[in-house]
């Protein structure tokens, strides 16, 4: 009867080492596909979504929202009226990006590998993040005499719009029909938005394509006490009729005009 001889404390922790390489690559291999095609992580510091999600404000030390995203919307799943998207930017509706950059190497090196984690999102500052309020052949007309918008000629009270905007759906007066392929955003924070309404003269006219949309925001993961699921507020819209079928070639420009 033959013994094994014992395996070197050298041996022994080379095999550690390497059983640890391939258990990280294997879970880099994993969060990465993960990150590209069903979930990610966008930190988007913005007030045009407040009080859904909130913006940074170093006077009380508050952390700006960060917020998971599925990415089978809409390739997958489809976009709903209430859903919160986040989207690439249709064109004009953020400011030039500076064309000089001071990136340091091993900040850059640590963003990259946190993204493979989804821990952070170094493209968020080329992203957007609205509520969908029409879908393709919605009309949506603003405002009532009591101050709500309407789709399709349903009246709409939006529960989600920010306390400052005094139950008001907008500042400004608007009608529009939303094309195919498009989409109508509004910002929950309706006084502090530069949202659908304010981009008429952008190559988009306004409109959000469906094909910009990254995919739906449905959770805040982060600040801890922050963590809560995102609603559509599905029931908001339950009772707004299907729109009629556009026709063919249809091409839509916002009528947007002031209050009063």
């Amino acid at each position: 009867m033959t013994s094994t001889p014992p395996k070197s404390i050298g041996a022994s922790l080379l095999s550690f080492v390497r059983d640890v390489v391939v258990i990280l690559a294997i879970a880099i291999v994993v969060s990465f596909l993960v990150k590209t095609f069903l979930i990610r992580s966008f930190f988007i510091p913005s007030a045009s979504m407040q009080t859904t999600l909130m913006s940074p404000d170093g006077s009380v030390g508050r952390e700006a929202d960060r917020v998971i995203v599925n990415e089978l919307v809409p390739d997958i799943m489809p976009i709903s009226r209430g859903d919160i998207v986040v989207f690439r930017d249709p064109g004009g509706w953020l400011p030039a990006k500076s064309s000089t950059t001071s990136a340091n190497p091993l900040e850059a090196g640590v963003e990259w590998l946190m993204s493979l984690f989804g821990l952070a999102s170094p493209d968020s500052n080329e992203h957007l993040i609205k509520r969908v309020i029409g879908l393709p052949g919605d009309t949506i007309v603003c405002c009532e005499p009591t101050g709500e918008l309407t789709i399709n000629g349903t009246p709409v009270v939006e529960p989600y719009i920010n306390a400052n905007s005094e139950g008001l759906a907008s500042a400004v007066d608007f009608t529009v029909t939303v094309p195919e392929g498009a989409l109508w955003v509004m910002g929950d924070n309706r006084n502090n938005s530069a949202d659908s309404r304010f981009h008429p003269n952008e190559p988009g006219r306004g409109f959000v394509g469906i094909d910009d949309v990254v995919g739906r925001a449905f959770v805040i993961s982060w600040p801890i006490d922050r963590w809560s699921w995102l609603s559509n507020y599905s029931e908001v819209f339950l009772n707004v009729p299907l729109p009629p079928a556009l026709p063919a070639g249809f091409e839509s420009t916002p009528t947007v005009s002031p209050r009063g």
